[in-house]
Formats: structure tokens, C-alpha cells, sequence
């Protein structure tokens, strides 16, 4: 498995994401613009340039045709995919972190993290059909929810857009109701994470999700119930969690804060990313070969190969060998 090296941000990645067919590969980094990529080859289609701030998260249309982007700018963007232009700008009080389409792409949530006094909240937004929508362009929250405390680094759409699941720096996972707005169901104190929660992954079907900690684990919940199915235990904090549609394979990736990296062992690429067997919660084996921190990881929806982005500024494609489909416990 030699994975392809892709280097086109000048600074540490924050996220990765696959569009529906699994054929381009979207990245945000620290450097402002997003970059697509051919998702078998790792080439470079191109890159969308606009924002003024780290990019931390984005997120694609069903039909590939819209990309949302959520940056430190206070600013969250929908871009024309094919062309790369801008089509609409939501303006926010505080820098935009996590982004997600709901199903259909007429509605997406957006978090906004505290800043100079305002608390983090969760927007949920409309998104016009056609941007010449003058109607969409005001871009009103249709719904904004608050409460949590510290950012919220991770919301995302629950089963028929019904529900928000989200998680932040107060270790909790909570379930939004997306009409009312109301709390519905909040992750036990006990069993949940220890730590603040970096990233959430939800499964191909939407019926589970996976999130991961700073606390050294990940842990494995029912979408419905948000009860706690499973606990992958690692040495280093997670910084990104992905689970593969095909295989029953949880994939771990981490490495310590940024600012923290100096004190460890930094030989060559001693950053990996674990896989781990999610029934059994035993490690299975791991892919090295980042110099920093694992920031982002994303599997393709065939479940053929999946993409890491580090803190070295590098995205790595890796295309698994016939021999991965047959590992046996």
C-alpha cells in the first residue's frame, strides 16, 4: 500500500471530506483555500479561493455541485464545486467551525465558537436552490440553539434531519430536536468522554456514530438512544475518527496539541493512523507515515481507500492492498 502524497496547503490540514461518489477529495487547512482533488489519483482539479481565515471544516452536496465551508473569517461559504466561485456568504459574529448538509441540501448547520464575550452557538441555515434567490441571500438562522459550553467542534445532522447530534470541549453529546430547537437526550456524565470531544464520524447508514477525544479514546454511540455501544482505547489523544462503509474497521488518528509535539519522539513519520476492529475493539494495525499530528481522516464511500491530513501540511491517499479486505482476527 504506497499511499500518494498530496501537497498543495501550506499549512496543517483541519479536515477531509469525500464527496458521495467517492471520485474527489475535499480538503481544508489553516492556509484559507480549500483544495479538490482527484480521489483516485491524487491529483489537483483545483482550489477555492475567498476566505480570509483558517478553513475548519467543509462539506458537499449530494450531487456534488455545492460546497459549503465554515472558516476562522467568521465566515461561512457555499461554492460552485466546478467552478470555484463563490455563490454565498453567511456572516457570523464569531469564527464558523463546523459545517454539515443536511439531507437534500436545502438546510445546513453551522457552529460559531465563542468569541469576545458571545457564547458558541449551533445555526441551522437555509440554503437557496438557486443563488440568485434573493429571498435565501438574506441567510436568517432559521433556528439558533445555545447552551453548550466552550466550542462546540463538531454538529451534525441526525436521521431524516429530525435531530442535531453535537460535541465540543464539554465532553458531552447532545441530541437537538432541529424544529424546536429543544434538548433531547445528553451523553452520561460516566461513561462519556473525559476529555473534550475533537471530531465525530457518523456511520454509512447514519444508525451509530463515532467520536473522538483528547481523553486517549474514541468511543462508539446509537444514533437514537445516544447510548454508548463501544470504547477504543489509544496512548495519544484522537484528533480524528472515520469508520469504513464496507469492513467493520474504526480507523484513530492523533498525535499530541500542536504546541506539544517538541517533547516527543519525532523520528520519521511516527505519526500513525490505527485501525482498530470495531466489534471487538482490538487494535488490527496502523498507518504510518505522518511527520505531525493527525488532524483529519476521511474514508472513501467504496471503503477501498481512505485519505489522512496532518499537521505537516501533507494529505496522504492510501488505496488498500487485496490483503486488507481479508484480515482476520
Amino acid at each position: 500500500m504506497r499511499p500518494i502524497l498530496m501537497k498543495g496547503h501550506e499549512r496543517p490540514l483541519t479536515f477531509l471530506k469525500y464527496n458521495r461518489d467517492g471520485d474527489l477529495l475535499f480538503s481544508c487547512a489553516k492556509d484559507h483555500n480549500p483544495t479538490v482533488w482527484f480521489a483516485d489519483n491524487g491529483e489537483r482539479l483545483g482550489t477555492y479561493r475567498g476566505h480570509n481565515g483558517a478553513v475548519w471544516s467543509c462539506d458537499i452536496s449530494r450531487d456534488s455541485s455545492r460546497l459549503i465551508t465554515g472558516s476562522a473569517d467568521q465566515t461561512a461559504k457555499i461554492w460552485d464545486v466546478k467552478s470555484g466561485t463563490p455563490l454565498f456568504t453567511f456572516n457570523f459574529d464569531s469564527p464558523a467551525r463546523s459545517v454539515d448538509f443536511a439531507v437534500g441540501d436545502q438546510i445546513a448547520v453551522i457552529t460559531t465558537d465563542p468569541f469576545m464575550g458571545l457564547t458558541s452557538a449551533i445555526h441551522i441555515k437555509h440554503i437557496a436552490r438557486d443563488p440568485d434567490d434573493r429571498m435565501a441571500e438574506i441567510g436568517e438562522s432559521v433556528l439558533i440553539l445555545k447552551g453548550p459550553q466552550g466550542r462546540i467542534n463538531r454538529a451534525v445532522w441526525g436521521p431524516l434531519n429530525r435531530t442535531i447530534i453535537s460535541a465540543g470541549e464539554d465532553t458531552l453529546i447532545r441530541i437537538w430536536d432541529s424544529e424546536t430547537g429543544k434538548l433531547l437526550k445528553e451523553s452520561d456524565k460516566e461513561e462519556g468522554h473525559k476529555k473534550p470531544i475533537t471530531s465525530l464520524s457518523k456511520s454509512a447508514d447514519g444508525s451509530h456514530f463515532l467520536t473522538g477525544s483528547l481523553d486517549k479514546s474514541a468511543k462508539l454511540w446509537d444514533t437514537r438512544s445516544l447510548k454508548l455501544i463501544k470504547t477504543y482505547v489509544t496512548e495519544r489523544p484522537v484528533n480524528a475518527v472515520t469508520m469504513s462503509p464496507l469492513l467493520d474497521h474504526v480507523v484513530l488518528g492523533g498525535g499530541q496539541d500542536a504546541s506539544a509535539v517538541t517533547t516527543t519522539d519525532h523520528r520519521a513519520g511516527k505519526f500513525e493512523a490505527k485501525f482498530y476492529d470495531k466489534i471487538l475493539t482490538e487494535e488490527i494495525g496502523g498507518v504510518k507515515g505522518h511527520f505531525g499530528p493527525i488532524n483529519a481522516l476521511a474514508f472513501n464511500p467504496d471503503g477501498r481507500s481512505f485519505a489522512s491530513g496532518g499537521e505537516d501540511g501533507y494529505v496522504r491517499l492510501h488505496h488498500f492492498d487485496p490483503d486488507y479486505f481479508n484480515i482476520k482476527l
